[in-house]
């Protein structure tokens, strides 16, 4: 692993353990030549993922633009970051395990509107906004519907 500070092509690994609900390994490193530490983290990539935009584009999927999509959503929001994590990694899982290596953005991005309904009904709300192009005030007022429907809907179930 070259070194962030000065570029050395040689660092050592200090300390390795588990981390995110042990989908990564995280290792803390140390370079030799300038005595910089830093961390990196480690995951198993079972296949190599292509998002297939609604152009037609295909670009390469990128797992930390989809936790910015979550962070942005869920801003000042009262979700734990570990939550976060995990239902991000419960994603790219479902995702590497589908067979497919072309995924529709938005075959995604009903994914992240999923997982977004079960962690806040705020985060969700944003992201449905951008994700579906609300473009009038009836927009909002549709989906704020069908939050209250489900949460009706969960109320009773529990009674």
């Amino acid at each position: 692993m070259r070194c962030p500070f000065c570029g050395s092509p040689d660092t050592q690994v200090k300390d390795s353990r588990p981390a995110e609900d042990n989908t990564a390994i995280r290792r803390r490193r140390i370079c030799p030549d300038c005595a910089g530490r830093f961390t990196t983290f480690e995951r198993v990539q079972l296949r190599e993922l292509m998002v297939v935009k609604k152009t037609g584009r295909k670009v390469p999927f990128d797992r930390d633009k989809l936790v910015r999509s979550f962070e942005i959503a869920l801003r000042k929001r009262p979700v734990d970051r570990d939550r976060i994590e995990r239902a991000v990694s419960g994603i790219v899982r479902r995702l590497e395990s589908s067979g497919e290596t072309e995924i529709p953005s938005e075959e995604l991005g009903i994914q992240v509107l999923e997982a977004l309904k079960a962690l806040d009904d705020v985060g969700f709300v944003r992201y449905a906004s951008v994700y579906r192009d609300f473009t009038h005030i009836e927009d909002f007022s549709q989906v704020i519907s069908e939050v209250n429907a489900r949460i009706a809907r969960d109320i009773t179930k529990d009674e």
